[in-house]
């Protein structure tokens, strides 16, 4: 048995400590030490699976007749508009009123092309992730990309940032979860009681509940398998992506016997501002794959399976998601899912008026709960991870980088994760605060383009297992998309976001920085 490597000596970038960029072979040497060690056991195909499986959620069932029928509505208040229709109303009406207006032209059937459009759009940020992935193959995603190209402030950012990402997903996630089961166990006369079935706190007011107990116990059972080893979790993911893949194929078949041409037309209503406006509300159907690099110390060939996973998933979501659209919206008009119960679940509101028999139907309610589990389950594996990988650089308390003496998982980060997302998900309803898990996201992309450009200029001769093309070009793209979409969530949304990060830089000038290795 090989011994461990001596760790790297700590040499400071820059005479500030918050520039200091960690080495990478240090990165790798920690990773590999007894203490910290993870078990290496992902495949490329097991990759592929955890981003296909942080990517499908419920959301193809749903959000697809709602990209294509568009969407109207005046904001409440100025908080509750997106930032950038606020400008260019406000520019075109002179008027307050005017700025509060929201609205999005139907694509139609064209949505199909908005599917393809955004995974365009979100390859340029694949592309990114898979070149940092294959040099720095370390857990902790875009925190540690940050970490080793632009310096400990922006790490502890991106870090503080991905926390309140995967926490507030995970508790819309988990709340969905419970009201979908809910829903469904009614239908065959199992009637969950209220009190212990509903969000203590929901819509700005009580709702006389006294826990959500299925939003807690999912996530709690969860734990118990991630805690158990990233093997076990993996083949369960596996398994859960197969029977949601096998769901849309279903549908796709059955659904395909019942396609229209004539609901076809008109293919693009509101022509290319249709089909931009769709790819608007369709693009964060395809946030997830960055999931992938949070699994880079429990892969066995990181360098090259890493890129494979990512762009993989990013392949089989693209091909699952435009033959959903084209089916759909073959199978009836797009103006059918304006509102009411075709426009909250289009799926399976199509199947049912057009007379499918229930086994089917009931095959896409098992793949949206699955969906909704598989996505539970990569999310609350990589929060651990970006967890552990931030306290085994001294930024959170050493307890986050425990690894189970047997089944070498960062047991007390699953744990606390556990914790930190049941609690919430049993007590309240978030809402509109989802979006935060958009806009975290949309900004660990803008700074994992950013990194690629800083470490191609200051190493450039540092093997590169896979390599973006055409640098500094791309990267580039992905900023200014990933950018523009962050100005397309509303206001309320940037405050929350500018307050959590405020909150996050008093606890790293108070405790964080004083504990980093830069700091001796």
């Amino acid at each position: 048995m090989s011994q461990p490597t001596e760790p790297a000596a700590v040499i400071r970038t820059s005479d500030k400590q918050i520039f200091c960029c960690k080495s990478i072979d240090k990165l790798i040497s920690e990773s590999e030490h007894p203490e910290h060690r993870l078990s290496k056991s992902l495949g490329p195909w097991s990759l592929t699976a955890l981003g296909i499986g942080a990517i499908i959620g419920s959301g193809i069932f749903i959000l697809t007749g709602t990209a294509a029928a568009g969407e109207y509505f005046q904001a409440p208040s100025i908080l509750h508009a997106q930032a950038l229709d606020v400008i260019v109303n406000f520019v075109r009406t002179g008027s307050t009123a005017g700025a509060l207006m929201h609205g999005r032209p139907p694509a139609g059937p064209s949505i199909a092309i908005s599917f393809l459009l955004v995974a365009i759009a979100c390859s340029f940020a694949g592309l990114c992730y898979a070149e940092l992935a294959s040099m720095i193959p370390i857990a902790g995603s875009a925190y540690t990309y940050s970490y080793a190209t632009l310096g400990e402030i922006f790490a502890w950012i991106i870090g503080w940032d991905l926390i309140l990402e995967y926490v507030v997903s995970n508790v819309a996630v988990a709340v969905g979860f419970a009201g979908y089961t809910k829903a469904q166990l009614a239908v065959f006369g199992l009637n969950l009681p209220d009190k212990w079935a509903s969000p203590v706190w929901a819509g700005g007011q009580w709702t006389g509940a006294y826990f959500n107990l299925p939003g807690f116990l999912i996530v709690f059972i969860l734990t118990l398998l991630l805690v158990r080893g990233v093997k076990e979790s993996a083949e369960t993911n596996n398994i859960m992506v197969a029977v949601k893949i096998g769901a849309i194929l279903t549908f796709l078949v059955v659904g395909g016997m019942l396609v229209k041409p004539a609901n076809w037309v008109p293919f693009a209503p509101s022509g290319f501002a249709g089909i931009v406006t769709g790819g608007a509300i369709v693009f964060f159907t395809y946030i997830g794959f960055d999931s992938v690099s949070t699994a880079a110390e429990e892969s066995r060939n990181p360098q090259k399976d890493l890129p494979f996973g990512i762009i993989m998933s990013l392949v089989v979501c693209t091909l699952l998601y435009v033959g959903v659209a084209v089916v759909l919206l073959g199978m009836m008009k797009y103006t059918t899912f304006v509102s009411g119960a075709a426009a909250e679940a289009p799926v399976a509101y199509a199947m049912k008026y057009l007379g499918v028999h229930p086994f089917f139907r009931s095959v896409i309610v098992i793949g949206a709960l699955t969906g909704m589990i598989s996505s539970l389950l990569v999310f609350q594996y990589g929060q651990a991870r970006i967890w552990y990988a931030m306290s085994r650089d001294g930024l959170l308390p050493k307890l986050f980088s425990a690894v189970h003496p047997k089944y070498k998982t960062p047991h007390w980060s699953t744990w606390i994760a556990c914790f930190a997302v049941g609690i919430p998900a049993g007590l309240v309803d978030i809402g509109d605060a989802a979006d935060l898990a958009n806009i975290g996201t949309l900004f660990a992309f803008v700074l994992v383009s950013l990194g690629v450009i800083f470490l191609r200029r200051k190493q450039p001769d540092r093997k590169r297992a896979f390599r973006v093309p055409f640098v500094p070009w791309f990267p580039l793209i992905s900023i200014l998309l990933c950018g523009g979409l962050m100005f397309g969530l509303t206001l309320i949304t940037w405050l929350r976001f500018v307050i959590w990060l405020a909150l996050g830089l008093l606890i790293y000038v108070f405790y964080s920085r004083h504990r980093s290795e830069f700091a001796k």
